[in-house]
């Protein structure tokens, strides 16, 4: 059992521990002075807000370092009247109840949250100019949207959760719509009509499962829904469903995922990236606490829907992404979107192997394992995507004999492609693989591992066929064709794809270190 380090819980005034909330702290801080900046700089300098932006999220990466060490630490706690376990962490146990507690699941999505949302910002840096978005607002909103993020897989209470959910969404929306033109606008309207209909939807069920436990910490909605009147059983049940529509969403699960192509698409490049990462881990994280945790009394129900979710959202992004043409403008994008919506199928399945586990806490390790790599290798690719379409076109053919022109960015994409693949070298994204189909079979789940094995052979196919365009004879450009020459990538760009493919070789040579980190020994 784990113990949790809370600093006078039955106390009416509680002092906040602020190392174990610094790092969605340090980002809102890092968002207002941004905020706070743009409106006195003059507009040549502004090229320095994305400079404090990169600095305070790396602030807030190393803000997770003195966390990791020692028992998880929790604040803003409440004494339980009953004197019983009111929340309880995963892994462990409290008697009092908290809305935040930074154990070793909140530090993983943390990690993924922050570091994505930095990559993100390095790779925006150009994107900003190029598309001339407004800076400060830009900056702005993508560290609040980290806040909320990093803030979500902490939260402990649904309350916290559903402002966390929202601190995520809510800028989001806007960054989508700050490319000035038709498509921008149209992925917005799209993204926040469904947003918004998935997040009423949740507070309804919040309501319901209010109503049925009478409290809104997670550990005691659990005890509260074990313990229900027989006639608040549908009213907890229906809420409970209700309540995980929001999370459905962010994580893009079939049937809430339609948005997702047309804003990737509609969306700058390096928002698409954050989107498929840091908004899917967001709900990832809440997904995996409200199940659980909250609703562990239901666990063979949501086990078994999960199941069917997983299966049914990796098939439909992976056919999805099979039919799409190449020669299509956006293509590549959309591939990425669909692969990202199989890929969340994939995440799933631990979660639907939770449901049939003792504790779940090996299955949620192997869904953290998972993201984490999913994280490294889809922004890898996401960045690659965004370097070539500066000056070429983002159609899946533009890549064709990229090797000829640019051998190491070429590289890289390969390497990220057969890293989702699941093929050598990129040996973690098999791992991944490995660790998710493990956790199915284990659970006696062997009818879904069938279907994700399946679903990987498909989609090597179009993985493949992407890959081999970019060591393909490149077109044949007509006699007389004015033919543009291709300028370097800068180095910043440059430098942050490196550090991205480094990330992701690192984890390929050491695959054990990533289950230890972010699997077994995570709970």
């Amino acid at each position: 059992m784990t113990s949790l380090a809370v600093a006078n819980p039955g106390s009416l005034i509680q002092s906040v521990d602020w190392v174990a909330i610094a790092p969605p702290l340090i980002a809102a801080v890092a968002a207002l002075a941004v905020l706070v900046t743009d409106l006195f700089l003059p507009e040549r300098h502004k090229k320095w807000l994305g400079r404090l932006t990169a600095a305070g999220l790396a602030l807030a990466l190393i803000a997770l370092l003195p966390l990791t060490g020692g028992s998880p630490r929790a604040t803003f706690c409440v004494q339980n009247v009953t004197g019983g376990t009111d929340t309880q962490p995963i892994g462990g146990s409290a008697a009092v109840g908290c809305s935040y507690v930074a154990d070793h699941f909140a530090l993983v999505f943390q990690l993924l949250a922050l570091g994505g949302a930095l990559i993100a910002a390095l790779l925006s840096v150009h994107t900003v100019d190029d598309e001339k978005l407004p800076r400060g607002e830009y900056w702005f909103l993508l560290l609040s949207s980290a806040t909320g993020a990093a803030l979500l897989p902490a939260s402990r209470d649904l309350a916290t959760m559903v402002i966390a959910l929202e601190v995520a969404s809510l800028p989001a929306f806007a960054l989508v719509a700050l490319r000035r033109d038709g498509r921008g606008a149209e992925a917005a309207l799209k993204f926040f009509v469904s947003s918004v209909t998935a997040t009423a939807v949740m507070l309804l069920g919040v309501g319901f499962v209010y109503a049925a436990s009478g409290s809104l910490h997670l550990g005691a909605v659990a005890q509260g829904l074990e313990h229900a009147p027989g006639q608040l059983k549908p009213l907890a049940e229906a809420g409970a469903v209700l309540t995980l529509v929001g999370f459905a969403f962010k994580v893009a699960a079939v049937p809430f995922h339609f948005w997702v192509p047309d804003t990737y698409t509609g969306a700058p490049l390096p928002v698409a990236g954050y989107l498929s990462v840091v908004g899917k881990a967001a709900g990832l994280s809440g997904l995996a606490l409200a199940i659980t945790i909250a609703f562990r009394p239901y666990a063979h129900t949501w086990g078994l829907v999960l199941a069917v979710l997983a299966a049914v959202t990796m098939t439909v992004g992976n056919v999805g992404a099979l039919r799409q043409r190449f020669d299509t403008r956006y293509s590549a994008v959309r591939l990425l979107a669909w692969s990202s919506v199989g890929q969340a199928g994939y995440l799933l399945v631990p979660l639907a192997a939770a449901g049939y586990a003792p504790t779940g806490a090996d299955q949620l390790g192997a869904t953290a394992a998972y993201a984490l790599i999913y994280g490294v290798v889809n922004l890898g690719a996401f960045g690659v995507v965004a370097a070539v379409g500066r000056r070429a076109g983002t159609s899946v053919d533009d890549f064709r004999g990229l090797f000829a022109r640019r051998r190491w960015t070429a590289l890289a994409l390969a390497f990220f492609l057969l890293c989702l693949a699941g093929l050598p070298p990129g040996v973690i994204g098999l791992f991944g693989k490995v660790v998710v189909f493990r956790a199915a079979v284990d659970a006696g789940l062997g009818w879904l591992a069938v279907v994700m094995a399946v679903n990987v052979v498909i989609a090597l196919y179009y993985y493949l066929l992407w890959t081999a365009r970019l060591f393909a004879p490149a077109a044949e450009v007509p006699t007389g064709a004015a033919v543009e020459t291709e300028r370097r990538l800068p180095v910043s760009l440059t430098a942050t794809l490196g550090l991205t493919a480094s990330a992701a070789v690192v984890l390929s040579v050491a695959p054990q270190l990533v289950l230890q980190v972010a699997g077994g020994s995570l709970f």
